[in-house]
């Protein structure tokens, strides 16, 4: 058998909807000297069914079955078994463009100083219609500040990755769970160079069943303790995450993370959520998901500001469903809520006006 220059890697939980759509992409890449990982993690749904048939028929596809181990153990394991120079990752409600591979592994073998390359993704909802074009930083100075800084730095399921420099880390770890991405790129870009291409690599999902209430709670955390972590490693001390076997708002706090820092983290994490799934035409999610928040303890602190932020989406979630006197009555509570807000619609027209700076 021989060895592949990529090994794409992919990890699956009842994924039946969409993963046709994502398997196809792969295997019509342009690119042909790849192997395909499949992680199937315990589903039961149909899942399993699909995968034998493109294992029986597609000489690429390898799939391993599982009891459910979640995300992290599972891509770790895919990234073991991987053969190839470089790892792709690929998720499995997601569509790769046909050129991914070839634009990456071609932008790899001239820029050897770089670890990680990623790219742009369009974004589609569940029918597959597009919603927007995300463009991340191209350079590695501009990628590793926004990653310092707690921003996003490359999509996921675009990145292609060079299998010794994964190694050389350790892979992901599993105590920042939901932001094990996130703790990986810091962990890479404290030692090597990053990348990502202009052109659009990847049609990403935004749905319903990406990711629940819960799961923004756990990233929210396990992001900021990313965060400090990578500070820490900066400044020349031990990464405090080292000796933490879960992240906590006690662990937090004792790594000086404010209550308030931690409840903006939160309403930061869901307000994404919401719009993502309110982009994507799903409107009665993120309506649910404001009703749970706003009626959590830790909600009922939060910052004015906040709070109308959370109004304002309910208003427009409301509005779409054509539920106008809903939608009246929430903005009107979001404008009593924090009444600066207000003069947020007249700031293009100040700043084009010289009369604010911009931003």
């Amino acid at each position: 058998m021989t060895t592949p220059i990529v090994s794409v890697v992919m990890s699956v939980f009842n994924g039946e909807r969409f993963l046709r759509e994502a398997v196809e992409s792969i295997l019509a890449q342009s690119f042909r000297d790849f192997e395909f990982i499949v992680i199937d993690d315990g589903s039961t749904d149909r899942t399993g069914e699909i995968l034998n048939r493109y294992q029986r028929s597609d000489p690429p596809v390898r799939v391993y079955y599982q009891e459910n181990r979640g995300l992290i153990d599972s891509l770790n394991r895919g990234c073991e078994l991987a053969r190839g120079k470089y790892i792709a990752r690929m998720d499995a409600d997601d569509i790769a463009v046909r050129n991914r591979l070839m634009w990456q592994v071609d932008f790899m073998e001239k820029h050897p100083e770089v670890g990680v390359v990623g790219g742009t993704i369009e974004c589609i909802n569940s029918t597959g219609k597009s919603v927007r074009t995300y463009r991340h930083p191209i350079r590695d100075r501009e990628i590793k500040s926004a990653l310092l800084r707690g921003g996003v730095g490359f999509c996921h399921p675009t990145v292609l990755m060079r299998r010794e420099v994964l190694v050389s880390v350790g892979g992901y770890r599993k105590v920042v769970v939901h932001a094990e991405d996130y703790d990986l790129w810091l962990r890479i870009a404290d030692r090597f160079q990053l990348a990502n291409l202009g052109a659009v690599v990847l049609k990403y999902r935004l749905h319903p069943y990406q990711i629940c209430v819960r799961a923004c709670r756990e990233m929210a955390l396990t992001r900021r303790a990313a965060q400090i972590a990578a500070w820490s490693r900066r400044n020349g001390n031990p990464d405090p995450l080292d000796l933490v076997e879960e992240i906590t708002p006690t662990v937090l706090a004792g790594l000086g993370v404010s209550e308030a820092t931690q409840r903006a983290d939160l309403a930061g994490g869901h307000l994404m959520y919401i719009r993502n799934m309110s982009d994507a035409g799903e409107y009665s999610v993120p309506l649910n998901v404001m009703i749970q928040m706003m009626s959590a303890s830790d909600f009922k602190s939060a910052k004015k500001g906040e709070v109308a932020d959370f109004l304002l989406w309910a208003a427009r979630g409301y509005w779409r469903q054509r539920k106008f006197a809903k939608s009246i009555l929430t903005f009107g509570h979001a404008l009593i809520t924090w009444p600066i807000m207000v003069g947020r619609p007249l700031k293009p027209l100040l700043r084009s006006l010289r009369l604010l700076p911009m931003p």
